[in-house]
């Protein structure tokens, strides 16, 4: 089952984890159209997928309008004839904790990561309903998404936000024969390369050495690598009745995340009334509270970050 004449669209793919799920696309047999903010990028990742034999373009635009979004659909019909597949992988960051966090900051990061995500996949299943083409889309969700981060007001609301339009498109998408899942990578990036805790991880993937199995087996982090190999198979055929799910994926690990369901139900004859909640509400809750943000265990000794001076 290879994407042999398939035609893919990967947002966000200059460099980077996006840059590593159009090269595994175009090695399985894909032709990729690149999308990046900047030309030298664009053509750098062009000229890696033509010299290694497989067929590439570009866009150089900033996803979030609609506009940018039909250019890329057109780039690919005109180019290679047609659409079988859309990666949303775009994206920005712009950290801060809540009262510093701006409007322009909350705005930026939404408008790529979510808005980016929904003009480009309305735009792709226009194509694939209008022309009946089983289309598979791609998702780029995050940890944070899933479980909450310091600092990242926005890209949690962004990356929580396209896991709950996955769901929705499941439904929406299945009478065409679209697939539509979400991927969760932990991967080393130009943004881990920054967190102390993943500095020896990400030494080692620089050198071109492999990651200390810490990382890759009790973490779940890898390369970017690790990740495109799950993104190309969730673009196959071998999907097919498979959507509105949830895949973690990161060094020698794959994931299946849940969908999130309660984990208690009470009743109370006559509803819950605030006389009510005051006398048995805090019990009910503290007997079932849920952790955010998440659990890093130790580093080892050997794998604690160099001191900086």
């Amino acid at each position: 089952m290879s994407l042999q004449g398939k035609v893919a669209i990967v947002t966000g793919s200059g460099a980077g984890l996006g840059l590593a799920y159009a090269q595994e696309l175009a090695a399985q047999g894909a032709a990729v159209v690149i999308n990046d903010v900047d030309q030298t990028h664009a053509d750098a990742a062009v000229q890696s997928i033509e010299s290694a034999g497989g067929k590439a373009t570009s866009v150089v635009a900033p996803v979030g309008s609609t506009e940018t979004a039909e250019r890329l659909v057109e780039a690919a019909v005109s180019t290679f004839g047609s659409l079988d597949i859309l990666v949303t992988n775009a994206g920005i960051l712009r950290d801060k904790s809540l009262l510093k966090m701006s409007d322009d900051d909350f705005d930026a990061v939404i408008n790529v990561h979510l808005k980016g995500t929904f003009t480009c996949v309305r735009a792709a299943f226009s194509h694939f309903k209008t022309q009946g083409v089983p289309g598979r889309v791609v998702c780029v969700g995050s940890p944070t998404g899933q479980r909450g981060n310091f600092g990242q007001t926005n890209y949690a609301a962004a990356k929580a936000g396209i896991v709950g339009m996955v769901r929705t498109w499941a439904l929406e998408m299945k009478r065409a024969g679209v697939s539509v899942n979400a991927v969760i990578p932990v991967a080393a990036t130009a943004m881990t390369k920054t967190v102390p805790y993943f500095q020896k991880a990400v030494e080692a993937d620089e050198r071109g050495e492999p990651m200390p199995d810490f990382f890759r087996k009790k973490l779940g982090f890898g390369t970017a690598k690790d990740a495109a190999g799950v993104v190309a198979f969730l673009a196959s055929e071998a999907v097919d009745g498979i959507t509105g799910q949830v895949i973690g994926a990161g060094g020698d690990r794959l994931q299946v995340w849940s969908h999130p369901e309660p984990v208690a139900q009470e009743y109370h004859d006559g509803g819950w009334d605030y006389a009510t909640l005051m006398e048995q509400g805090r019990s009910i809750l503290e007997g079932h509270l849920q952790s955010v943000g998440e659990s890093m265990p130790e580093l080892p000794s050997e794998l604690q970050p160099e001191p900086t001076h």
